[in-house]
């Protein structure tokens, strides 16, 4: 292996309230009504501490050669205006250049699947614009929700502007080939290599597994013994916070990571620089298939999504119709946060029980917001 990509995503959602308005629907819909902001507030101060001491050994990473993409989700970057100490430390991983952030949608949504792309389009051209407010950085590398792959967004981002791409690396897209690869494509496109990311995501501090402990020398073993151009590894943020609480070595193997894949002629780049150093290769399946994080199933696997993503299709296509009222920024803002993509998984066919009783409580969420959206229109 000549080079290794590490992108980290960052995400915390607005966790919607379990909503039955005991005395029908009325009003113009507010955030507060549907969404828990003493939860989401009080989760922020909690796990920001956590993400503050993880960026400092993110930095010292840096400075020993490390490289790194990280991929902050709308909703957090929101929820950092909250916390100016949290919103500086990643102005700092900001001042590297070593450190590329890339674009996204703004709510997290799942917006590259509906019919109609305008509402994607908009999304990422209002996130970009934030992290030129936020954190002055201008993208050039996108990474779509959940690591989102479809051929029909790849025009709308070049002609926005956009470089590479990042995305999951699944069975169905790779068809027999490993993941080490720029791959060709409307944009030179970056694909996950699943396994090997989610050792160090999933299974890093798990005692049990056969891996353990998984210090950077073994690591970088592994990767050095794989023939390729790039390896590309996508991890949550969250989930190495969770290594840490639980005193496992994640903050040595940050700190030292770079170091140790040096030594064995390994070099980590960003995702820009992946695309610019190697020449792509064909991979026909990208003309053809469809990928997300887990599984497109565990998105829209079953009745309850797939409706709910009907539900929000003809709702923004309702919403198009009422731009000069006067509440349509605010029924716009809930619209935004009522896309995350976690709304969606959370029906998923893995939480059967669970998930119904959930999709209940958001299509009154939903029945409430279209019913305020159609009074907006008389």
């Amino acid at each position: 292996m000549k080079a290794v990509c590490m992108c980290l995503g960052v995400h915390l959602p607005y966790s919607p309230k379990w909503y039955w308005p005991v005395e029908g629907f009325s009003g113009v819909p507010e955030m507060d009504r549907y969404f828990d902001r003493n939860h989401i507030f009080s989760r922020l101060l909690k796990t920001g501490r956590e993400l503050l001491r993880l960026n400092d050994f993110f930095l010292e990473s840096i400075e020993r050669g490390g490289s790194y993409a990280f991929d902050l989700s709308g909703p957090f970057l929101e929820q950092c205006r909250w916390d100016p100490e949290l919103l500086e430390s990643i102005r700092e991983l900001a001042e590297s250049k070593k450190v590329e952030f890339t674009g996204g949608c703004c709510y997290h949504s799942l917006s590259a699947l509906y019919p109609d792309l305008s509402g994607f389009r908009e999304e990422v051209m209002v996130y970009s614009e934030m992290l030129r407010e936020l954190l002055g950085v201008n993208p050039v590398t996108f990474v779509n929700t959940e690591l989102l792959y479809t051929e029909r967004v790849d025009s709308i981002l070049a002609d926005m502007g956009f470089r590479c791409l990042i995305a999951e690396g699944s069975r169905n897209i790779m068809d027999g080939c490993d993941p080490v690869r720029v791959f060709e494509n409307g944009l030179p496109t970056l694909l996950r290599h699943i396994n090997l990311s989610e050792d160090l995501e999933l299974r890093f501090s798990e005692k049990s597994w056969e891996g353990y402990p998984l210090i950077p020398d073994k690591f970088a073993d592994w990767i050095a013994g794989i023939e390729g151009d790039i390896l590309t590894l996508y991890l949550n943020y969250t989930s190495l916070c969770l290594h840490h609480r639980n005193k496992s070595m994640i903050a040595d193997f940050i700190r030292t990571f770079p170091e140790t894949l040096k030594s064995r002629g390994i070099e980590m780049i960003t995702p820009s620089e992946a695309v610019n150093r190697f020449s792509p290769v064909k991979l026909p399946t990208l003309g053809t298939e469809q990928t997300i994080r887990y599984g497109m199933h565990n998105a829209i696997g079953n009745h309850a999504q797939q409706l709910y993503l009907r539900e929000l299709v003809r709702i923004g296509e309702e919403l198009a119709e009422i731009k000069e009222k006067p509440n349509y920024q605010k029924l716009k803002q809930v619209f935004g946060y009522l896309q995350q993509s976690e709304i969606l998984f959370s029906m998923g066919p893995e939480n059967t029980r669970e998930g119904y009783e959930r999709a209940v409580n958001y299509y009154s969420i939903l029945s409430d917001l279209r019913r305020a959206v159609l009074e907006e229109r008389v």
